[in-house]
């Protein structure tokens, strides 16, 4: 499918990347669960085996339709190429794993998500890495740091649980001044609301399970950048076996074709919450780039189309306020998982820092009383009359 400009993002979600994977006149991308591929000529296996002709081989490395989901999210990306992965962890792990030696430096930020953090602060480590961890959104630290050398400068924005935002262009901009490669993770914005290679990243990650998907049902990453850097990852993937398996490929690709719509009520949802929560004498400070009181407001307005359906918030009590108030709620999942079509909540102590403990939270930033919010599809006022209801019980019942 043409990357047309006048092709919207939403057109392209229902009909990019299918057409070459179309058979027997289906209007729909096939599961292909073959793991081997046969062939008659010598030659032309040889050919597909080493890549002077396109077809598959074998499972763990290409399969129809995971390639189908790569082609409709790298031109949801503006990318050149796109290779995927069995999980959102697999894309962040493997990626960094292709590019980074013992003795090489990355930068990063403190409030990455957990699974990222941990990464950061343990395993890479081990390996003799020396990892750099500046404060969320302090864009002269993050220049003064990748200025000093580095291989990689990682950045996720907005981050989770606390949807913070770093400026994704003048990053990239220090990052290439000093030679690094510039890694995105655009799981919260979604290729809907923002596109990090268009504002000079060299990749960007999404954990496909979240909002790609969208109703919570298949695992999958992917990474989309240029073809040079992207065939680098692909070949330390085939090699240690991460592989999105074909039948989330094909709910993933289904998924994506509402994704447009999804998102628009989501973030039409997120905003409503948010300001509703400022509302409320119980929550201590709530987290929405969307609202003029966030910090780096300015920054998402400019590189954000939207401001996506994630938020968070404090609330007075701390965790035990959470006990109270989250089992009240009637139309929400409190589970460890966002970005699908119903409202999903849950503290970072049970979801994107169940692996830190208080202290490492603390020191990212992280209350033990942050509610972190998925916002789903729901129409807004039950949304919002869902929320009244569970804090007017904690409050005149438990007299908060």
């Amino acid at each position: 499918m043409t990357t047309n400009k006048e092709i919207q993002a939403g057109t392209k979600a229902v009909w990019a990347g299918e057409k070459e994977y179309l058979v027997h006149g289906a209007t729909q991308v096939p599961v292909v669960l073959s793991v081997a591929y046969g062939y008659e000529d010598m030659d032309e296996w040889y050919d597909v085996a080493v890549g002077k002709k396109k077809g598959h081989i074998y499972g763990r490395n290409t399969n129809p339709t995971v390639q189908a989901f790569e082609d409709k999210i790298k031109i949801l990306e503006s990318a050149e190429a796109a290779t995927s992965f069995s999980t959102g962890m697999a894309a962040i792990s493997n990626t960094l794993s292709t590019f980074l030696l013992p003795g090489d430096r990355i930068v990063s930020i403190k409030d990455t998500y957990g699974g990222t953090n941990k990464i950061f602060t343990e395993f890479l480590p081990r390996q003799q890495i020396e990892v750099v961890l500046c404060e969320t959104g302090n864009h002269e630290q993050i220049e003064e740091e990748v200025s000093k050398g580095c291989k990689i400068l990682y950045l996720e924005t907005p981050t989770n649980p606390t949807v913070k935002i770093t400026d994704i262009e003048r990053m990239a901009k220090a990052g290439h001044e000093a030679g690094a490669l510039v890694i995105v993770d655009n799981t919260f914005a979604t290729p809907m609301n923002q596109n990090p290679l268009l504002l000079g990243a060299d990749l960007v990650i999404h954990s496909a399970t979240k909002f790609l998907g969208g109703h919570a049902d298949a695992l999958g990453g992917v990474v989309c950048g240029s073809e040079e850097l992207v065939e680098q990852i692909y070949h330390y993937r085939e090699i240690n076996g991460a592989t999105m398996d074909p039948m989330a490929a094909y709910l993933l690709l289904r998924g994506m074709k509402t994704l447009h719509l999804r998102v628009r009520q989501q973030c039409e949802n997120a905003m409503a919450l948010a300001e509703y929560l400022q509302s409320k004498d119980m929550v201590e400070d709530v987290f929405y780039p969307g609202l003029a009181t966030h910090t780096n407001h300015e920054v998402a307005r400019k590189q954000m189309r939207d401001f996506g359906g994630m938020l968070s918030f404090a609330v007075k009590g701390g965790i035990d306020t959470v006990r109270d108030l989250l089992p009240k709620l009637q139309y929400v999942n409190r589970a460890a998982n966002l970005g699908a079509v119903e409202t999903t909540v849950g503290p970072a102590r049970t979801t994107s820092h169940v692996e830190c403990t208080p202290e490492e939270r603390a020191a990212m930033g992280i209350p033990e009383g942050l509610i972190r919010v998925s916002c789903g599809i729901e129409e807004t006022e039950d949304i919002i009359a869902d929320f009244e209801q569970a804090f007017n019980y904690v409050e005149s019942v438990l007299k908060v």
